[in-house]
């Protein structure tokens, strides 16, 4: 009996490429992408059984940089693209990577559909809040009254919530986090053990045309005070354990508690439940300042995904039957040409 060869673990570098990565200096991409290029080996997963689909965009570059199978599509299209991958081959590990303006504007049709689908695969928006490519015009993330060469007098425009976005369209998996921190690896690692559509917002700095946007949550002065790091079982701690989150139950909402001595349950501050729908809302929609931002995995509830229930059906309608190409050609209204063409 010959022994099989065992398959070597693989290292950041064999999921690196040979292309020169095109990003700005400074650009929270580079981060991302290492992040990514680490977590690959940890999670078992092989170049060739790999997937990365894009849009359009900065980010949607990514798929020139890793070294397994990719598509960068067009702008918006990158859920259609990948639901195709994913039905044609099941089996295949597939990334979507896409942006806040590619994913939420011309895209937003195609992201809520693969959200309520349910496809099994991992979807990294990185979120900036401006149109980084096409040179800072403002996205459907940016902020009310963001300066840009679309909106020089300010935008006028309500800004969209990604996470609440697709907690709307029936996402299972909501996760966020930030480009340069240390928990980025392990949110990745969540979203990929979650079997179905993983939706994971990172938030990203546009060092170019909107650098600095996230520093009052992202920067390490400001980090204790404003970061909301989640955990399933663990209370909704912190600024070192001094604030929590309760609940308001007069007016169901969530509110800031301050907590004495570490004694976290007399203050009633709620323990994350990553199964509960209701207070993830609730944490997404969150106004920064009032509130921390949260981040982590804020909502992770399997439910059967799409490709699985396409097999299924697919195997039914072929039970019993053969496969015969010219009996289905054949079948219904058939006729056969015999006079021949005129001569030219």
């Amino acid at each position: 009996m010959n022994d099989m060869t065992p398959i070597a673990k693989t290292l950041p570098k064999d999921w690196e490429t040979d292309q020169e990565v095109r990003w700005c200096p400074g650009c929270g991409d580079y981060a991302i992408l290492k992040a990514v290029q680490r977590t690959m080996p940890e999670i078992g997963a092989r170049p060739e059984n790999t997937v990365f689909v894009s849009g359009i965009g900065c980010s949607s570059r990514f798929p020139y940089y890793m070294e397994t199978y990719g598509f960068h599509t067009i702008h918006g299209r990158a859920p259609a693209v990948a639901t195709g991958v994913k039905l044609a081959n099941p089996d295949l590990d597939v990334w979507i990577i896409t942006g806040d303006g590619d994913a939420l504007s011309i895209g937003g049709n195609h992201t809520m559909h693969l959200i309520r689908r349910n496809l099994d695969c991992q979807v990294l928006l990185f979120n900036n809040e401006i149109y980084g490519l096409t040179k800072g015009q403002y996205s459907p993330t940016s902020h009310v009254g963001t300066r840009s060469p679309s909106t020089p007098f300010g935008s006028l425009d309500r800004p969209l919530t990604p996470c609440a976005f697709v907690l709307g369209s029936g996402a299972r998996f909501v996760a966020r986090a930030i480009d340069v921190n240390k928990n980025l690896p392990a949110v990745l690692k969540a979203a990929y053990a979650h079997k179905g559509t993983g939706f994971v917002e990172i938030f990203q700095n546009c060092i170019v045309y909107n650098d600095d946007v996230f520093a009052p949550f992202t920067e390490k002065a400001n980090a204790s005070a404003n970061q909301l790091w989640v955990e399933h079982g663990k209370p909704l701690l912190f600024e070192g354990g001094t604030k929590g989150l309760a609940l308001d139950t007069e007016r169901l909402v969530l509110k800031v508690v301050d907590v004495v001595d570490g004694d976290w349950a007399t203050a009633h501050v709620i323990v994350h439940d990553q199964t509960n729908r209701a207070v993830a809302h609730m944490l997404v929609e969150m106004p920064f300042g009032a509130f921390p931002m949260a981040l982590g995995v804020l909502y992770d509830d399997p439910a059967p995904t799409f490709e699985s229930a396409v097999v299924a059906q697919n195997a039914q309608a072929s039970t019993g039957k053969t496969p015969n190409l010219q009996k289905l050609l054949s079948q219904g209204q058939t006729w056969q040409v015999e006079k021949q063409p005129h001569t030219m």
